[in-house]
């Protein structure tokens, strides 16, 4: 993919408009939105074209609540996690639009571990969440991210993600199939690669996820090409070395 088009399917539904904190609906989520110290909420309609809703985004980013945009969320993440940032949100997104007419779409979410610029230039690492918040007639007409800072992240070379969602299974297959190209692991990726490092066989770990050994293999051996590594010792080695594992 061209990298001049990296997150152009996302940014073609998203805005420079403000949420308008004085109305009476980011009054009423205001109320009952739970907010965590070093978290920031937004909430996106697709339906307005606009902010619908931010809360602390001038502790996190230095940008007031009133100032914030979706656009400017997306712009500010750190040079080395963007092109990887931007294409997640693309498929992510395309994934829920192939989902109209589906049940559940507020289930769906998925987590990136990053790092934004912060308004007055220093980088700040994130967890960042985005999860579907509304829907009319099986179509996703609002978003809802929360963003917070943690100092304990170790941030390496290679992108942390995970999907949620009733169709999980197929959400983080399709995301891990489109973002192969990429130096990224899924959450179902490392949740079995922590078991390999602790000395679990794959006939071990397909028992204990209740799937098959072939399905473990597919999860473990195409990360051998992924990470250019030449042994199960060598991708284990260079999980530890990239804050992939603890």
């Amino acid at each position: 993919m061209d990298p001049d088009k990296l997150g152009h399917y996302s940014k073609t539904f998203i805005t420079d408009v403000p949420a308008d904190l004085n109305s009476p609906e980011a009054r009423l989520y205001k109320q009952n939105i739970r907010r965590f110290p070093d978290e920031a909420i937004y909430i996106y309609s697709f339906k307005e074209n606009r902010m619908l809703y931010a809360d602390g985004w001038e502790p996190l980013l230095g940008y007031r609540d009133d100032e914030i945009t979706m656009m400017t969320i997306v712009n500010i993440t750190a040079p080395e996690y963007a092109p990887f940032s931007n294409e997640l949100n693309d498929k992510a997104l395309m994934f829920l639009h192939n989902m109209t007419g589906e049940k559940d779409l507020e289930q769906y979410s998925f987590t990136i571990e990053l790092k934004k610029i912060h308004k007055d230039g220093t980088h700040v690492p994130l967890i960042s969440k985005v999860g579907v918040f509304a829907t009319e007639e099986g179509h996703v007409t609002a978003i809802i991210g929360h963003s917070q800072k943690n100092e304990s992240i170790q941030l390496g070379n290679v992108m942390r993600y995970a999907a949620y969602g009733p169709g999980k299974s197929a959400f983080e297959e399709e995301l891990n199939k489109q973002l192969f190209r990429h130096y990224a692991i899924s959450e179902k990726e490392k949740e079995a690669l922590s078991l390999v490092a602790e000395g679990f066989s794959f006939k071990e770990i397909a028992a204990r996820f209740g799937v098959s050994q072939s399905a473990i293999e597919k999860r473990i051996i195409p990360m051998y090409k992924r990470f250019e590594v030449k042994s199960l010792t060598h991708l284990i080695s260079f999980a530890y070395a990239n804050h992939i594992l603890p």
